[in-house]
């Protein structure tokens, strides 16, 4: 069974700066983090090898730092790791972020029978680069995964348990597929100190845009439809009014507040 797991390195969500000329995280002096969301997708992927055996790649793309959530995951068992890093690849938005990581499992990794990734990103909460995943490599997608109730490999299906609001839904799907996890999911492990001394002598390879034979006009600032182009804090709202008395005296009371107000024109 081939597993390939998404990750991504994020700033510490109590450490985010923004760079006030070019609206874009500043990422220079700031402690950064496997997405903890990630974490889960990783953790669900070793216990996944050792119910039914096979091989783990995890892949991330993003600066030459991101290596280290790469080190990271391969002290925890990862196979094989990969860091997509190039200037090319710079400024890309959740679509042209998708279309790297699908470039990259479909020239380096080739077929899988599983992909992992967590639900979100905490630095853009858009929980799309996993779906943009799936639909670039054809495959379905079960978002926001809680459990996963069995994988039948001869029949080639999974079965899982999908959160919603009010409860959960039990999904079956073929595969291939793609997953993104939540964090009720599992509970993360640590490194052991044998992982961490091997992964400290690790040779990472870093894939360049060339190497997974991108199109160029689908990566980067060129192949983002979106970007953004102010960052600014929210006005500080004055204080609320609280109105007291019978709901027959308070509701007209209401509704001419409301009608003076500028909410209803």
């Amino acid at each position: 069974m081939k597993i390939v797991v998404c990750i991504k390195q994020v700033p510490d969500s109590t450490d985010v700066k923004i760079d006030p000329k070019t609206n874009t995280l500043m990422r220079e002096g700031v402690a950064s983090i496997t997405n903890p969301f990630d974490e889960f997708a990783v953790e669900e992927a070793l216990l996944t090898k050792e119910k039914y055996g096979g091989e783990i790649h995890v892949i991330t793309m993003g600066p030459p730092q991101a290596i280290d959530v790469l080190k990271n995951a391969f002290a925890l068992g990862a196979d094989k790791v990969y860091l997509i890093s190039d200037r090319a690849i710079a400024g890309a938005d959740t679509l042209a972020t998708a279309y790297t990581l699908a470039k990259t499992i479909q020239t380096v990794i080739g077929s899988v029978d599983l992909v992992i990734c967590g639900k979100q990103a905490i630095d853009g909460d858009t929980a799309q680069v996993g779906p943009g995943v799936a639909t670039r490599l054809g495959i379905p997608q079960l978002t926001y995964v809680a459990k996963v109730r069995e994988i039948d490999l001869a029949n080639k299906r999974i079965v899982v348990e999908r959160m919603l609001e009010n409860g959960r839904e039990v999904l079956e799907s073929s595969l291939p597929a793609l997953i993104t996890v939540v964090k009720d999911i599992n509970e993360p492990r640590l490194p052991s100190l044998l992982g961490i001394k091997k992964a400290a002598k690790a040779q990472i390879p870093t894939l360049t845009a060339k190497d997974i034979q991108a199109d160029e006009n689908r990566i980067g600032l060129k192949g983002s439809p979106t970007w953004v182009t102010k960052v600014f804090s929210p006005e500080a709202r004055g204080g609320g009014e609280v109105l007291k008395g019978e709901l027959t005296e308070v509701v007209p009371l209401l509704v001419n507040k409301l009608m003076d107000s500028k909410f209803i024109k």
